[in-house]
């Protein structure tokens, strides 16, 4: 489900971009990313099972001072609730403009397809089962990972300049704010949420935690995996003019063929759908927990978060608005929100009285202060670019 959320959209227009402008040169920038993101999210996930809370409870527990639990909650709120709501729409249309690359727009309308899946996403959300959420995530992100690593590997990719891209820090003229993209668009803080809410889901005791860490390594890897398949896919498209990913599609199509098309529109259909899912359930979990509130998928307030994130991204979609100043804010809240909830998250992590001796070692100290000192670099970064700095 992690990796479902972290691949969306988003990821396969920032990976296209970087691919088709510097070539194998940034895949370096989504192996650190994925590793800072397998970092944080293990930290998540073993809080949220030893302790039986979700993320925002466990910072409303852990800050004692009123008025800066208040402003957190508020920060965290804002991120990820009115966040979520404003980016919902670029899930759906993702999920469109991969439906549209396999079935062409005179077949099937646009809106018709924001309908369904708008539908979908809404009935998996109601029926509130778990295990039923997790199975049809689990074949989408099978889905989508055969569809891009399909595509790259027919791509004929140089992989002595793979193992240099992977391995050599390079940093290409004007390429800093796409770096900072990529690792912005894998490192999401709405994950940790999410994460730290659904283990308590799978996972019963603190007896799990080997099979959680294998989990949370293996699913975040593969994201990770995918997000460098969708980069190699658009080094072909070296000097093409790229928009969004539905170009990467139409633009392998002469080199590809036309299998090409539909894998790409599968693989962006499946990322599309898999963030339109997650991203209001990690609304709801969220504010479940900043409010207090029962946060069972089934209850009637956890169902209203859902649902509100789930219709503003559909009505956004269909008269094809853009709220930029939402856009903006939530931007500046997460930017906010990642070094916060990572120097949080670090505090929280070697409480003994939480945690117990599931505490952090010296070693995961270590690799959480330096995934802390790269989200406060990220976050001023996010926080700058809004602003045109």
């Amino acid at each position: 489900m992690v990796a479902a959320a972290f691949i969306g959209p988003g990821t396969v227009t920032a990976c296209s971009l970087a691919g088709s402008k510097y070539g194998y040169a940034l895949l370096w920038a989504l192996g650190i990313s994925t590793i800072a993101t397998i970092v944080l999210q293990e930290m998540a996930a073993r809080a949220g099972l030893v302790t039986r809370k979700g993320l925002a409870d466990l910072i409303r527990a852990a800050l004692p001072v009123p008025w800066f639990r208040k402003l957190m909650l508020g920060i965290i709120f804002s991120a990820i609730v009115i966040g979520n709501a404003a980016y919902e729409a670029g899930n759906l249309t993702g999920g469109v403009l991969g439906l549209q690359a396999i079935i062409p727009q005179a077949v099937v309308a646009k809106e018709i397809w924001l309908l369904l899946l708008g539908s979908l996403a809404a009935i998996l959300l109601y029926i509130g089962n778990y295990k039923i959420l997790e199975r049809v995530l689990v074949v989408l992100v099978i889905v989508m990972s055969l569809s891009f690593i399909i595509t790259a590997l027919a791509s004929s990719p140089n992989w002595a300049a793979i193992a240099s891209g992977l391995f050599t820090f390079q940093h290409p003229e004007g390429s800093l704010w796409m770096i900072l993209g990529l690792v912005g668009t894998t490192v999401v803080p709405y994950n940790l949420f999410l994460h730290a809410s659904i283990v308590q889901k799978k996972w019963s005791s603190p007896a799990d935690l080997p099979a959680v860490k294998f989990d949370t390594a293996s699913s975040i890897l593969l994201g990770g995996l995918v997000s460098m398949a969708v980069l190699l896919c658009a080094i072909p498209l070296s000097g093409s003019t790229l928009t969004n990913a539905g170009d990467l599609a139409r633009g392998l199509e002469p080199l590809l063929g036309d299998y090409a098309r539909y894998f790409l529109g599968t693989g962006l259909f499946a990322a599309g759908l898999t963030s339109a899912i997650t991203a209001p359930l990690a609304a709801g979990y969220v504010a479940a927990g900043c409010f207090g509130w029962n946060d069972s998928m089934r209850s009637g307030k956890f169902r209203m978060v859902w649902a509100l994130v789930l219709i503003l991204g559909v009505t956004s979609s269909f008269l094809k608005i853009k709220p930029l100043e939402i856009i903006q804010f939530a931007q500046i809240a997460n930017g906010l929100l990642l070094p916060l909830i990572a120097g949080i998250l670090l505090w929280v992590m070697n409480q003994k009285n939480i945690l117990g001796k599931h505490v952090n070692n010296l070693f995961q100290n270590v690799l959480g202060v330096g995934v802390f000192l790269f989200a406060c670099f990220l976050g001023i970064k996010g926080i700058w670019s809004v602003f045109g700095i």
